[in-house]
């Protein structure tokens, strides 16, 4: 990192809520949010947003004609955007790239239109231009009116990180001072279900915790989905309203073993982990926002490429899929915010069910992992 990368506002949307205090509040309850909610007739553990929070996403789509259509993965990212760049002090028409991506897009409207054109064999004129997986940065653009470049991508679960590497690039190389970058996901739909129940990593049993991520002595997969957005402001060079710092960014492919699932020591998190930590003594970083999205692979692998890469003093380890489920595309960017209220507050978020840890008294850098299908892994490291 030729210079720091400030992060001067972050917003999200999620089962956690949409407000920094309420989502602290809930971070610290020990609860999980995640409940069982009925799709076609079946039963399944999911992670939705707080029904409030829905009613203000039903009013934006509401406030504009042209808004009526739109998928919710779109609102969303609408909704945090508009009150991301108000808190870091930006205006509409400014001069900002923005880089929102989503695993799946408009999961709601594809499928809406597919089940229409398999009825009628026919399809609506706004099919096609409201589920492509631009369609999120575009109308972002249209909404805040910037004037920087607009960028959409899916890099499955590390898509918003991924936004983050890309924004990275473009302010170190002066073709930007000011990126708005994350994720939103929408997957609460009976067939985006139905394909992880397929895969067999869904959670099944009932439990006060029914995502066991970071249980590392589980005997079963755990996944759940959940759903939200969130987007942070980033700017280049030191800002008296940061929040925090990037301080380094790794990224990596694994060559994989199978199409869902990654190396058995993650050799992918550990060059990703390694390539951010370059420039940073090892005990400098407090703690780790692990991926950790609930199954027995996924989280053993991550956890071995960590002491792989820290040997035996390994930092804090946290994850907040327990809590929140796994939000596809935007999940990258609520472990960033989790960093953040940890740092923020000097308080360590731990999993209620997982080994015990030694708490450390200061937490001052923290690296964030993220990683999807096709072995894409992300490291970003936070200072303050």
């Amino acid at each position: 990192m030729k210079t720091k990368i400030a992060i001067t506002s972050l917003s999200s949307i999620s089962p956690l809520g949409n407000d920094a205090d309420a989502i602290w509040h809930n971070y610290l309850s020990g609860k999980s949010l995640i409940s069982k909610k009925n799709y076609n007739g079946q039963s399944h553990y999911v992670a939705t947003i707080p029904a409030e929070v829905r009613i203000e996403i039903e009013e934006l789509r509401k406030s504009d004609v042209k808004y009526k259509s739109l998928d919710e993965t779109v609102l969303m990212a609408l909704w945090v955007s508009r009150k991301a760049i108000q808190n870091a002090g930006w205006r509409k028409g400014d001069s900002f790239g923005i880089n929102i991506g989503s695993s799946r897009g408009a999961t709601q409207l594809f499928e809406k239109f597919h089940k229409e054109f398999l009825e009628t064999n026919r399809t609506a004129t706004l099919a096609s231009p409201t589920t492509t997986l631009g369609n999120i940065s575009s109308w972002v653009a249209q909404d805040l009116k910037n004037n920087g470049p607009e960028i959409s991508h899916s890099i499955t679960c590390s898509t918003a990180l991924h936004a983050i590497l890309n924004a990275v690039a473009w302010l170190q190389s002066g073709m930007a001072t000011q990126f708005l970058v994350g994720g939103s996901e929408a997957p609460l739909t009976a067939f985006t279900l139905a394909q992880m129940q397929a895969l067999k990593i869904y959670a099944k049993e009932d439990s006060e915790f029914p995502c066991r991520a970071f249980d590392l002595a589980k005997t079963k997969n755990s996944m759940v989905l959940g759903e939200g957005a969130a987007v942070a402001c980033l700017e280049l060079g030191e800002r008296e309203n940061a929040l925090a710092y990037i301080e380094g960014i790794g990224y990596a492919t694994d060559d994989l073993e199978h199409n869902i699932s990654i190396s058995e020591e993650a050799t992918c998190f550990q060059k990703s982990m390694k390539m951010a930590l370059q420039n940073t003594s090892l005990d400098e970083v407090d703690a780790i926002v692990m991926h950790a999205p609930g199954t027995i692979k996924g989280d053993t692998s991550e956890y071995k490429a960590i002491q792989k890469v820290f040997g035996n003093q390994l930092p804090m380890l946290t994850t907040n899929k327990w809590k929140t489920g796994h939000t596809f595309g935007a999940s990258g960017m609520l472990s960033i915010e989790l960093a953040i209220l940890m740092m923020q507050h000097n308080q360590f978020v731990e999993v209620p069910f997982a080994e015990k840890q030694t708490i450390r008294k200061n937490i001052n850098k923290v690296l964030i992992n993220a990683v999807g299908f096709g072995g894409n892994a992300v490291s970003i490291l936070l200072s303050k």
